[in-house]
């Protein structure tokens, strides 16, 4: 029997199969494979969970160095579940209400709060009745786009892009939906108060696209947190991914720390037969699961085998410079967990940062105060800051991050000062593209290609490569894509891709 009493297929029950990078996706995999009643092995480099949500701890201060906005707690549930596990057993997670604090350049702000009559109380406060009503009908679009697009589009595995057939119901109600239209649009005819349009749209960044770019049906990210709420994990964000570990080795898989795969081994036909570690150890498995950014995984441990053309030719999403400062000082009183704070211009900034590539010379920036919901993470008297502020990535911009760097730090550190975010520094730390591409992330952008069209769903890179049977892939280079809803999707189409080998 697997550990949620079901039970476990008999071909996969006798597989070993090893998972490079205990990030969010491999221990997503490592739960869904042990639920099926495989003995997994995670190689992990550092020393620690988590991979690109890691942590960082410096002078009293701690400080997460990757995504900090959690939404869909349903699907981090899937996996706990497979073990037979819940994610409360684990670790707690508190609704954040409001969401976001979103700032405006006229001085105003709009608090983004959790779920339908919440927030509508908020746009009939703020923006009037008529708005309050398109908000009616906005909400029951993005449950239909979300309600389609999860089962048929993004939980789901596709081996070429005639799968996107296998659904024509599903396809023909993206279509009456209007899903392939643009999601800037599609959002501005219905509001009439243009910060609506900025608070509903700003996620697409998560998918690599201006607004205007991108399609409507990416609104299902505005879903998933506008609608179903963020939350945050009591002690920090790199507390769900070490719950996972946890959750995972009490299942029974084996996690090495500090463990660097040199890379994939395989047969003289081309199957896997296991990986080969630094050390010169060889870790025989039926099936390897590779969580690494697609092209630096084909790079680093499959030498001499080309990535696919949209891996090496593709549109990679901006960047991001992340600067973590550990603070003295009072916060001021408007500020929240999570704030927006957007610039006068929009479209203009976009071009800089996609088209010129250039820093956005009116940014749109973002502060999460971790400390306000974990005082734990910052000693007495003092807070953690992340700023954010979205860059070029290196393959559209040409800029010096030797030099460019520091001066954008300056550029924010005038920027906290003038909303009067504390700024007396304890500790800091700057990450620029150069670093996330010396981190092992392709163009340097720690959010891997964009969601175009002919880069998402059945276009996206396949989990699994033909040439090399057994080898999987996971993370959001790969299918369905980026964000942690989506690497943790991924986690779980790669244990099926394991259970199909094995059939």
């Amino acid at each position: 029997m697997a550990p949620d009493g079901s039970t476990a297929r008999t071909g996969a029950a006798r597989g070993h199969i090893v998972v490079v990078g205990a990030g969010l996706s491999g221990l997503a995999a490592a739960l869904h494979l042990a639920g099926r009643g495989c003995r997994v092995t995670i190689v992990e480099r550092e020393s620690f969970p988590g991979g690109r949500n890691g942590i960082l701890e410096r002078d009293g201060f701690r400080f997460d160095t990757g995504p900090v906005v959690f939404t869909m707690v349903p699907l981090l549930e899937e996996a706990f579940r497979a073990v037979g596990r819940s994610v409360s057993d684990y670790v707690t997670l508190q609704l954040l209400d409001p969401a976001y604090h979103a700032f405006f350049a006229d001085g105003s702000r709009l608090l983004v709060r959790p779920g339908y009559e919440k927030m509508r109380e908020v746009i009939e406060a703020e923006s009037g009745a008529k708005d309050a009503r398109a908000f009616d009908d906005f909400v029951v679009w993005l449950r239909r786009l979300n309600d389609v697009e999860l089962p048929h589009f993004i939980d789901a595995n596709f081996n070429s892009p005639l799968g996107l057939f296998r659904s024509p119901r599903a396809v023909a109600e993206l279509l009456r939906l209007g899903g392939f239209k643009r999601l800037g649009p599609e959002v501005a005819r219905r509001f009439s108060d243009e910060r609506l349009h900025r608070v509903f749209t700003f996620q697409s960044m998560y998918a690599g696209l201006a607004p205007d770019q991108a399609l409507a049906l990416y609104a299902v990210i505005t879903y998933m947190d506008s609608i179903e709420g963020v939350w945050f994990p009591e002690g920090g964000m790199h507390a769900v991914p070490a719950a996972m570990a946890r959750a995972a080795q009490d299942a029974g898989v084996e996690i090495r720390y500090e463990v660097t795969v040199d890379q994939v081994s395989r047969v003289p036909g081309g199957a896997v037969s296991g990986v080969v570690l630094e050390s010169g150890e060889r870790l025989a498995a039926d099936a390897v699961v590779v969580t690494a950014d697609l092209p630096v995984a084909y790079e680093r441990f499959l030498p001499g085998l080309t990535p696919p053309r949209v891996a090496r030719r593709g549109q990679y999403s901006p960047s991001a410079l992340v600067w973590h400062l550990g603070v003295k000082g009072e916060l001021p009183e408007a500020t929240g967990h999570h704030n927006i704070h957007f610039g006068k211009e929009w479209s203009q900034a976009f071009t800089d940062l996609m088209k010129t590539g250039i820093p956005m010379r009116d940014p749109s920036r973002y502060v999460a105060v971790p400390s306000v919901n974990a005082p734990a993470v910052a000693p007495e008297g003092a807070h953690t800051l992340y700023a954010l502020e979205p860059v070029p990535n290196l393959h559209v911009g040409r800029l010096e991050w030797n030099r460019e760097g520091p001066r954008l730090r300056d550029r924010m550190l005038t920027f906290l000062d003038s909303f009067g975010y504390p700024t007396d520094i304890v500790t800091e730390e700057l990450v620029t593209p150069a670093d996330w591409q010396a981190q092992g992330m392709a163009a340097g952008t720690p959010f891997a290609l964009a969601h175009t069209l002919m880069q998402s769903g059945p276009f996206r890179p396949r989990n699994v490569d033909r040439r090399v049977p057994g080898l999987i892939f996971a993370g959001s280079g790969t299918t369905p894509g980026v964000g942690i809803p989506m690497v943790l999707i991924s986690g779980k189409l790669a244990a099926q891709r394991v259970q199909e080998m094995r059939r």
